[in-house]
């Protein structure tokens, strides 16, 4: 019996010494994850059982940090509305974004120019000659195809937005002594875009007529532009 037991005992530590013994990762604490022969383990602090409920204080004071920080934002919302609403375009700058023309004083062949949110906007009191030539046109090659009778309310009176459609230009031919291009309307310098009594374009790198801007008649003599 005694030499069994001896036996025993010596089988033991060599069974211990076969046992891989598990090294602990540098900086990894003991409720860590642990490493054996290349396998990751549960860490320790998972075994042993279920994490308990927060003390009813630390609940407590997680509701407080939450209610602080929520009436904060809304505390910053509040201070910085009046600089937000200083923002939007006062009553002053609404109002220019319409005007109202009195085109009584333009006589026929001379055209107005006027500014309208920033752009200049052309009036032309067309002559009655300017009239046929455009509509004698409506059947020509148009690059940008449209008749003349879609461009303008009265025939006599032709309101169109005055900057090329190529690269933003102001075109010429407001002024008598203008150059007003081979169809006697407008002529784009910059690059040589020729528009006609109607606005259309005829020739150049321009791809669009020049654009219509929303007015109305309010009397016979008065446009509201916008």
């Amino acid at each position: 019996m005694t030499e069994h037991l001896n036996t025993v005992v010596q089988i033991l530590p060599r069974a211990e010494a076969r046992r891989p013994k598990s090294r602990r990762v540098p900086g990894v604490g003991a409720d860590e994850v642990r490493i054996a022969n290349g396998v990751s383990v549960m860490a320790e602090a998972l075994i042993r059982g279920p994490m308990q409920p927060a003390p009813p204080g630390e609940t407590r004071r997680d509701f407080l940090y939450l209610t602080t920080g929520t009436m904060g934002a809304l505390a910053t919302a509040v201070a910085v509305w009046p600089l937000i609403d200083s923002m939007n375009p006062s009553a002053e700058v609404t109002a220019l974004t319409s005007v109202e023309m009195d085109i009584d004083p333009i006589a026929v062949g001379q055209r107005l120019t006027v500014k309208w949110r920033g752009n200049p906007v052309f009036i032309s009191h067309r002559t009655a000659e300017e009239i046929a030539e455009a509509r004698a046109d409506d059947t020509a090659d148009l690059p940008d195809p449209e008749p003349d009778s879609a461009r303008v309310q009265r025939a006599e009176w032709l309101i169109v937005i005055g900057v090329c459609t190529h690269l933003g230009c102001i075109p010429l031919g407001q002024k008598a002594s203008d150059r007003r291009g081979q169809w006697q309307g407008w002529f784009c310098p910059c690059h040589g875009s020729h528009y006609d009594t109607s606005g259309r374009i005829r020739k150049g790198p321009a791809p669009k007529n020049l654009y219509l801007p929303d007015y109305e008649f309010l009397e016979d003599a008065v446009v509201r532009i916008g």
